[in-house]
């Protein structure tokens, strides 16, 4: 009964990512990008007219080495790619990806969980499925911008950076001899799974339900396989952010304009001073980033840089991170090609104790009755996300205000677990993304003990799997029309797999 019951909570709970994509197929086309081979332009083209005239396109493919291989001696040791697993439309699947995939998925899942080739390459067909479905539709084709996918290139190059340690590292690492071609390389992938995205968005954005399908949902749920909740908490926050001396404002700004004119007047290499200086992770590039007008980025970041030429340094501006310069390395079109330093002022040890003895000082007009929490939020708290909403923190992997109380924040966890509802902790420490150190006084909204799913108490929840529930519908019966009208090859032992799907055409 009980492994029934967690069967069923995990089948409703999965449903959340019908929207997102599939969380495997997003791993596994990761892994692609780490491990597949580089194919001759005539050798794609060969083996896809092989496809178009039907024969069989498992074939043996010339030897390339591994990103993933172990390095010996600064060298990579080659292995010989088994051939094509599968056509979609346009898209080929290794062999050698299923391979890849299946480790990397057994090391993301820690042991927990086992997944067989079939299912490898039966998710990896889906996600090229929707590719190739959105590119013969303008409309959807139309959502993907290439600047979209840059921005999304250059944040994961960034990410990468910070975890290899250099750009060097990374070309290394992944066999490229230029960061153009590792950002050519990078921006097909990113744009076939943008492609995949939008695809499933397409299908599903205008799929809703009504409280009546969401009672027939609820009801169609055998009442001993109803799922349970696990412990959750509503959790609400007022932030301090600690004033910063002027003084500390102006030792920045005048530091920054040293390195400005010792660029500027002494032909000083930028890329050196953000190495040595700059204070976040695209220092270790030399503070290269490539940006659009569409980035989501600080808004007086942005226009700095749009608004200066090729080669020139701008001002020390502010923007809501730290203090900046800026220069331009290429203008290509809509995009910049530009490096920074950002520093970031430091907040003394007065300041943070003034922050710490304001946060302590609310506390207490909101114990005597003299304003609410949700009202000391809206007049007090500098966290601009949550300020206007009373300070209630929203869950970023639900979209509910609700969390499991296991799976908060560890530094959080002690003090939430410990408080009853509407009551205030003392003031606690915390700092940005940034490193920037701040106190808050958190207070427990409400709570929510472990139970079985309630229709009146969970209603929002049960419309959410009610609504993902009928998405995923739509997109099996698409899926179904969408394999039909599509070219598919299944080569070599995968015809043998038992697919959810019709794959093979029976």
């Amino acid at each position: 009964m009980k492994k029934t019951l967690q069967k069923m909570h995990w089948k409703m709970i999965n449903l959340k990512s019908i929207n997102k994509g599939l969380f495997l197929s997003l791993i596994l086309s990761f892994i692609i990008f780490k491990t597949q081979a580089q194919i001759p332009e005539e050798n794609t083209n060969s083996l896809r007219d092989t496809t178009i005239t039907g024969s069989d396109p498992t074939v043996q493919l010339s030897q390339a080495e591994s990103p993933l291989d172990t390095m010996k001696n600064n060298s990579f040791q080659r292995y010989k790619i088994d051939g094509v697993a599968a056509v979609i439309g346009e898209y080929l699947i290794l062999e050698s990806d299923i391979e890849k995939g299946r480790l990397e998925f057994e090391s993301q899942m820690d042991g927990e969980h086992n997944i067989t080739d079939c299912e490898i390459i039966g998710h990896l067909m889906e996600n090229k499925l929707f590719s190739h479905a959105a590119l013969q539709d303008s409309t959807v084709h139309g959502m993907v911008t290439d600047g979209q996918v840059l921005a999304q290139v250059e944040q994961q190059i960034n990410h990468f950076v910070q975890r290899v340690g250099s750009m060097k590292k990374l070309l290394e690492l992944y066999r490229k001899d230029s960061e153009e071609e590792l950002r050519d390389e990078l921006f097909k992938i990113d744009k076939e799974m943008q492609l995949a995205e939008a695809m499933q968005n397409h299908i599903t954005d205008e799929i809703e339900v009504t409280p009546e399908e969401v009672r027939e949902f609820f009801n169609s749920i055998p009442k001993d396989e109803l799922p349970r909740f696990s412990d959750e908490v509503e959790i609400a926050q007022i932030t301090i952010k600690p004033k910063i001396p002027q003084a500390e404002i102006d030792k920045v700004v005048n530091q920054l304009r040293d390195m400005r004119e010792d660029i500027v007047e002494n032909g000083a290499s930028f890329s050196t001073k953000a190495v040595l200086y700059s204070q976040d992770g695209t220092s270790m590039d030399g503070g290269k980033m490539r940006i659009t007008r569409q980035d989501p980025l600080d808004k007086d970041f942005k226009e700095i840089a749009f608004s200066l030429r090729e080669g020139e340094v701008s001002e020390p501006f502010k923007s809501s991170f730290g203090y900046h310069i800026v220069q331009v390395d290429k203008v290509l079109g809509q995009e910049r090609e530009i490096r920074h330093i950002i520093l970031m002022p430091k907040e003394t040890k007065s300041s943070l104790e003034e922050a710490k003895q304001k946060a302590d000082s609310i506390k207490t007009i909101i114990n005597a009755g003299e304003i609410t929490f949700k009202e000391a939020a809206k007049k007090y708290s500098d966290d601009e996300e949550t300020s206007g909403d009373g300070g209630q923190l929203i869950n970023p992997e639900t979209g509910d205000s609700r969390f499991e109380l296991t799976k908060i924040d560890p530094r959080m966890y002690s003090e939430v677990k410990r408080l009853k509802e509407g009551e205030i902790s003392r003031p606690l420490s915390d700092q940005t993304r940034t490193g920037q150190k701040y106190y808050k006084i958190i207070t427990v909204t409400g709570l929510y003990p472990e139970h079985v799913a309630d229709y009146s108490k969970d209603y929002t929840r049960i419309k959410d799997f009610a609504l993902r529930n009928k998405q995923r519908k739509e997109i099996h019966k698409w899926r179904k029309d969408e394999i039909d009208d599509t070219y598919i090859k299944v080569s070599g032992d995968y015809k043998d797999c038992e697919f959810q799907s019709n794959w093979l055409k029976n």
